[in-house]
């Protein structure tokens, strides 16, 4: 029996070196001769540049070089992956993005000009020298009205604010279903705009030696990030531009972009042939990291009379900001519509999404990319029917859950969801929660308080990129590589995968060394984002174990004078079924580096079509003081379907840091902008983070029904407190106020807006 097998709760092998202070982040890293960048950002949401003076700049005090898109002509544009089409086959539009701007800027934050200097104090005060001047356009920044044709345009080659109108499913059969209907639910609700925020804010550092670039960053994956430095902005072979990651301070989508600050960085020390720093502050994360969310959806629902939904349509307009970021269209149109209805049997499903530009920073993937928008919209569609038609919305989910027996269940988006026991996970989180003892609870609440309980049910997809590869190298001193496409910045990468390892070849767990992150090791891979890394790196981990295992198998039959075919292995050893010899794959591994060839398999692993569905049910139980308006969440439970869980400890936490995200959401975060298109929420002073005081323990459990389609029978975890969290909390917090007439809240639900309702 394996030690630390899959399945255990093995405690993280990363910690040590962290909490001793042994992590090696971006920022500790520091090159011989070594300068530093600092920008200067646009100040205005949108204008044409006039006159652009840097001279005052360039003499300044340990001034290197100032650079301006006219000194960056050679490097490309930064791309967009989410190439789109709408229903009539036309592409989305996708404008130019300039890593400095050019003649017009779109956004508070928008990069100008970059100083290098020998300091960061004296970039810094370079920047403060560099004069512009402007002629002021028009600007949009609300969501809506941007998408109306008299709009002032953005991009006025383009003529319109509208990337793309992206449709799914057969409206006609919706329009005839909802017309029929016995029921009909509409909902209008804001999903806000989020700031990923991460611990670490974003930095980098570039060199330039021997025709080759190298840049030390924080990422989801190096190798994504080579590919779009070398083929998209740099235009050279992959082999000239090395990436290397180091520990991660936090991903949450926004690391799985290439900004435009590491671009500069890389063209300025080629150019002065010196290493380049750059460190960006608080203030400027909020304003030049991606954001997150930001739609406006207006979903219609249609019941028959036994309380069965026969169709949804759904209307969302998204921001995207001034530009398409690498995966901005995608979000909110194929990212959420793979889950759209989630675990919900629905007949005929109409999606339509308006993907739509304003003069704000550019929104990106953030912690679930579209599904949470999707499972929010769907729990609270699933709770206003249920008042609508006097049932129960237990009764009514019941009613209306995707059986076992249905599946592989073609959900709306064409996807086959192939396991989930929908029913069961709810009721495992009913009794968790004591769901039955809650009128107890609630009636021994003092008379300025207000207690609710509410259920979030979620779907999310996982998986994305069809390909993962992984490296195992197994040495004769007993040590195991294992090179992988996937990135950890947090999740515990080297534990699962060491836990996988180890059951695959009956190797011991310490023994494991899971390499990452540097794209001179690691020559392709998906990177981390969608929950993919069980599923797919996962896999490719076990397939080149497994490939190992039969390479090894000859040599061993060799030493023990028989044939492969009479060979068995388990545990580490293969076995002479005959006789009973024996020889260990250590041995094995041993005898090959030898003879001058060694144990190392190189693994691409493919997954073919469809996602995995992670799914689960969450609760939260609040209390409200009416006095103040004050949200707290007094219990909160957790029942996740991840598939196999490879290790509780590992899984528990990831459900911990998505509830977090989910109830700063729901609860406190708030991307806001003036009419001027100035961040009103850009430091920790004015956006509002969850700290320790506003979550409650939470209770974590698993429902661990396997999926069919991988060995592992995984599914993902990543991302499934972000689903199941917002609306869990926001039903409880209507429960709540249900009495007060209080039908309808659009999150975040400040104690400002929730006492406001109330008084």
């Amino acid at each position: 029996m394996v030690k630390f097998a899959v399945g255990q709760p093995v405690p993280r092998k990363e910690d040590p070196r962290l909490v001793t202070g042994g992590g090696q982040f971006t920022g500790d890293v520091n090159l011989p001769d070594q300068v530093y960048a600092a920008f200067f950002r646009s100040p205005i949401a949108h204008g044409s540049l006039l006159n652009l003076d840097t001279a005052p700049a360039r003499s300044a005090p340990g001034v290197l070089a100032v650079y301006t898109a006219a000194d960056l002509a050679e490097l490309g544009p930064m791309p967009c992956r989410a190439v789109l089409k709408d229903a009539d086959g036309k592409p989305c539009y996708i404008p130019r993005r300039p890593v400095l701007a050019e003649d017009r800027v779109r956004f508070v934050g928008q990069a100008i000009a970059a100083v290098i200097a020998e300091t960061p104090a004296q970039a810094r005060a370079a920047v403060d020298l560099i004069e512009v001047s402007f002629d002021d356009l028009p600007l949009t920044i609300d969501l809506e009205s941007s998408a109306s044709a008299d709009a002032p345009a953005i991009h006025p080659e383009h003529g319109s604010n509208l990337c793309i109108h992206w449709q799914n499913g057969d409206t006609n059969a919706v329009d005839a279903a909802i017309a029929s209907a016995a029921h009909i639910v509409e909902l209008k609700v804001i999903n806000n705009r989020v700031a990923p925020s991460p611990l670490e804010p974003r930095c980098c550092v570039a060199a330039y030696n021997d025709g080759r670039y190298t840049l030390y960053n924080p990422s989801q994956g190096a190798f994504g990030q080579q590919a779009v430095l070398a083929r998209s902005i740099f235009n050279v072979p992959l082999d000239q531009m090395r990436v290397i990651s180091l520990d991660t301070g936090g991903g949450f989508g926004i690391r799985g972009e290439v900004h435009p600050e590491p671009c500069v960085c890389l063209f300025a020390a080629k150019a002065l042939g010196r290493p380049v720093k750059w460190t960006g502050d608080r203030s400027e994360m909020f304003l030049t990291d991606s954001h997150g969310r930001d739609n406006v959806t207006l979903a219609t629902m249609g019941l028959d009379l036994d309380g069965l939904i026969t169709a949804l349509r759904v209307e969302t307009y998204a921001n995207l900001g001034a530009f398409c970021s690498a995966v901005g269209p995608f979000v909110p149109t194929m990212g959420g519509g793979k889950v759209i209805g989630t675990v919900y049997r629905i007949p005929a499903i109409h999606h339509s999404v308006k993907c739509v530009f304003t003069n704000t920073m550019p929104v990106a993937a953030y912690r679930g990319a579209g599904r949470p928008e999707a499972c929010y919209l769907t729990e609270r569609l699933i709770e206003k029917a249920a008042v609508r038609l006097a049932v129960d919305s237990l009764e009514l989910r019941r009613r209306n859950f995707i059986s076992s027996a249905e599946m592989p269940y073609i959900n709306g988006f064409g996807e086959p969801i192939c396991s989930g026991e929908f029913a069961q996970t709810m009721d495992l989180a009913l009794k968790r929660a004591d769901w039955a003892g809650f009128a107890e609870r609630k009636a021994a609440a003092g008379p300025t308080r207000r207690r609710g309980i509410g259920l979030g049910m979620y779907m999310e997809a996982s998986g994305g990129g069809i390909e993962e590869e992984a490296r195992v190298r197994v040495r004769g001193s007993g040590e195991v590589d294992v090179v992988v496409g996937t990135y950890s910045h947090g999740q515990g990468h080297r534990t699962a995968f060491s836990q996988i390892v180890s059951e695959a070849l009956g190797v011991d767990f310490e023994s494991v060394n899971v390499i990452q992150g540097d794209t001179d090791r690691v020559r392709f891979g998906g990177g981390t984002g969608g929950s993919r890394s069980s599923q797919m790196g996962g896999m490719a981990v076990l397939n080149g174990c497994q490939a190992v295992v039969e390479q090894g198998r000859p040599l061993a039959a060799e030493m023990l004078q028989t044939e492969g075919s009479a060979l068995t292995f388990a545990d580490g050893v293969y076995v002479r079924t005959t006789t009973d010899q024996r020889v260990s794959l250590i041995n094995v591994a041993h005898e090959a580096e030898r003879r001058g060839t060694g144990l190392d398999q190189l693994h691409r692993y493919n997954r073919g079509s469809g996602f995995t569905f992670p799914n689960g049910a969450h609760i939260a139980e609040v209390e409200i003081d009416t006095e103040t308006g004050v949200i707290e969440v007094l219990r909160y439970t957790a029942v996740d379907d991840c598939g196999r869980v490879i290790n509780p400890l590992l899984a528990a936490g990831q459900v911990h840091g998505g509830v977090a995200q989910g109830l700063g959401q729901a609860l406190l975060e708030n991307i806001v902008y003036d009419a001027s298109g100035q961040l009103l929420s850009g430091s920790l002073m004015d956006y509002a983070m969850p700290r320790a005081s506003h979550l409650p323990d939470v209770d974590v459990s698993f429902n661990e029904v396997l999926d069919p389609n991988n060995a592992l029978g995984v599914k993902g975890i990543g991302e499934g407190g972000a689903c199941g969290s917002p609306p869990a909390v926001v039903n409880a917090v209507l429960d709540a106020l249900r009495a007060d007439g209080v039908a309808h809240v659009d999150i975040p639900l400040t104690s400002e807006k929730i006492w406001r309702l109330l008084n």
